[in-house]
């Protein structure tokens, strides 16, 4: 294979991988890291490197949309990032030293639950602020945010704790198989601290780039991060993000997301076949 056709198959693959991460809202690294070491052989810890490196250009380019529109819970998100900066160190420290077979098992593994978490039916919390915890309170973890007709919809939340803590594994999981870990975080906020729904889902995205940059830098000291594969990979998912943006306003969301979550799952199942089977 050449050079030049090696290039086209990774933009083309990533141009894929940020239109179904943009669809699915699973992010597009799971579509990267199998792209990479189950089709084009690329040993796995360059994968994980290369869709971090992809998580931070596409986190960046969409959280300061919400940041603008005022939806992101900024105080909340960097109070987070304690837990999730953390992890993300520790996870990245144990999958550079880690045999990639197992890392491939682990991301199927992980996979699976993402697959099944994006079907589960998503019920938008609203604790008032009255009635979050008095952590929430001392720390001014409250917040508000707009809505289409520019009314202020003010919101608590509750147990700060447990969610801190579901934060410092999704860090750990992000920096061990270089994925957003977005199905962590929303139990984070939205299972375990009751954040409204639009809240978290943007206060994760704009999380996931700083979380993805901890992390980073353990692999670029590893050498585990090539330029060559970054390249063309964060452009493809950067122009497949944005066209699959477009298409999911007019698209059904409910089809899109069991269609995905099967896809999704067959990923898994081809992942964790190689790892135990030792091809990666």
């Amino acid at each position: 294979m050449t050079l030049l056709t090696f290039t086209l198959i990774m933009f083309l693959g990533a141009f894929a991988a940020g239109f179904i991460g943009s669809l699915s809202g699973l992010g597009g690294g799971i579509i990267i890291i199998p792209l990479l070491s189950v089709f084009l052989g690329v040993d796995m810890h360059y994968a994980i490197g290369t869709a971090l490196v992809a998580v931070i250009a596409t986190s960046s380019g969409s959280a300061s949309a919400y940041v603008k529109e005022g939806i992101t819970n900024m105080r909340l998100g960097m109070f987070l990032e304690i837990a999730t900066t953390a992890g993300a160190v520790i996870g990245a420290i144990i999958s550079t030293n880690a045999p990639t077979s197992i890392l491939a098992i682990v991301f199927g593994l992980t996979l699976t639950f993402s697959s099944i978490n994006s079907l589960r039916k998503k019920e938008d919390h609203l604790v008032l602020p009255e009635d979050s915890s008095a952590l929430a309170r001392n720390l001014k973890l409250n917040s508000s945010y707009p809505t289409p007709s520019g009314e202020k919809v003010k919101y608590g939340m509750t147990n700060i704790v447990g969610g801190f803590s579901m934060m410092g594994i999704a860090g750990m999981m992000s920096g061990l198989l270089g994925i957003g870990s977005g199905a962590f975080k929303v139990i984070a906020m939205d299972t375990i601290m009751k954040v409204p729904f639009k809240v978290s889902t943007t206060t994760s995205n704009f999380m996931m780039g700083v979380t993805a940059i901890a992390s980073s830098v353990i692999y670029i000291q590893k050498g585990y991060i090539e330029p060559s594969i970054c390249m063309p990979v964060i452009i493809g998912v950067l122009i497949g993000a944005m066209v699959g943006a477009k298409v999911l306003v007019k698209a059904n969301p409910k089809k899109l997301k069991v269609f995905f979550a099967f896809l999704i799952l067959a990923l898994a199942i081809n992942m964790m076949y190689n790892g135990i089977m030792g091809n990666i």
